[in-house]
């Protein structure tokens, strides 16, 4: 009678552990799940910026996601692996797993899962990519960059030009909260239209004329450069962008207009 009660318990005793382990497993994945959820507006940037325009907002969302599916991805590939290395390493009696030709089921999954992953990720690729690169049909204002050796120059309407003035380099102004459409084109060679904190950098290349928006968020001073070699002073192709409120940017335009018909 005690043998069979020992049996009895002996074999519904990992079966408890085991439940239990299994709600406690639970309850972590779903502690981990509403933290995930909590934070997602306080996500790491993972190196790029937090954007100063939308377009730069939608590029960094883009990055953010392209960087927590290769963290997802590759937190399940180490972890089947270090847990087949620990759970079958080589032991004094050399036990070996269960040796199985192949199973149809996980070699769907392995295949199947992959390949959704790359599928959403050119698709969400494909809808940030059209927005940042959509061009309005009537922005509120039109600012034409060009490049050349070596410095940028910026054409606002009014005969308002800007350009490098010695050691000052040019400023390019913009409202806060409105569409800009710039025309980027090159007078010379390569250079490369960059500003960081904008998320953004497009060539400007000759015989090529691009075009694209910023819708600024954020007020402040952000620094831009050339992000192409194009010769001798390549470094010295700096300028700044300046980012303000819509009334005192209809302010400094009208200021910069009257010194042009004056």
């Amino acid at each position: 009678m005690r043998s069979k009660v020992s049996s009895e318990k002996s074999i519904t005793e990992p079966n408890v552990k085991r439940s239990r382990f299994n709600i406690k497993g639970r309850n972590l994945a779903g502690l981990a799940l509403a933290a995930v959820s909590l934070s997602a507006c306080n996500l790491p940037t993972f190196g790029a910026f937090r954007g100063a325009t939308t377009q730069g907002q939608n590029e960094l969302h883009l990055w953010q996601g392209f960087i927590i599916t290769a963290i997802f991805v590759g937190a399940i590939t180490w972890g089947v692996l270090f847990y087949a290395v620990f759970k079958f390493r080589r032991r004094g009696s050399g036990n070996i797993p269960k040796q199985t030709h192949s199973n149809v089921k996980w070699e769907l999954v392995y295949t199947i899962i992959p390949v959704l992953i790359v599928i959403g990720l050119f698709a969400a690729t494909y809808v940030s990519e059209d927005q940042i690169d959509a061009v309005s049909s009537h922005p509120a204002l039109r600012v034409t960059v060009v490049g050349f050796q070596w410095g940028w120059k910026f054409e606002y309407p009014g005969g308002v030009t800007l350009v490098p003035n010695g050691s000052i380099y040019p400023v390019l102004e913009l409202p806060k909260g409105e569409t800009t459409t710039i025309k980027l084109i090159s007078n010379d060679v390569v250079h490369g239209f960059y500003i960081p904190a904008f998320n953004f950098s497009r060539y400007a290349l000759p015989g090529v004329t691009n075009y694209f928006d910023f819708t600024p968020t954020t007020t402040g001073y952000f620094q831009g450069k050339c992000s192409q070699f194009c010769g001798l002073y390549h470094a010295e192709m700096l300028f700044n962008v300046r980012v303000v409120s819509p009334t005192q940017f209809n302010s400094w335009l009208s200021s910069q207009q009257k010194k042009v018909t004056a």
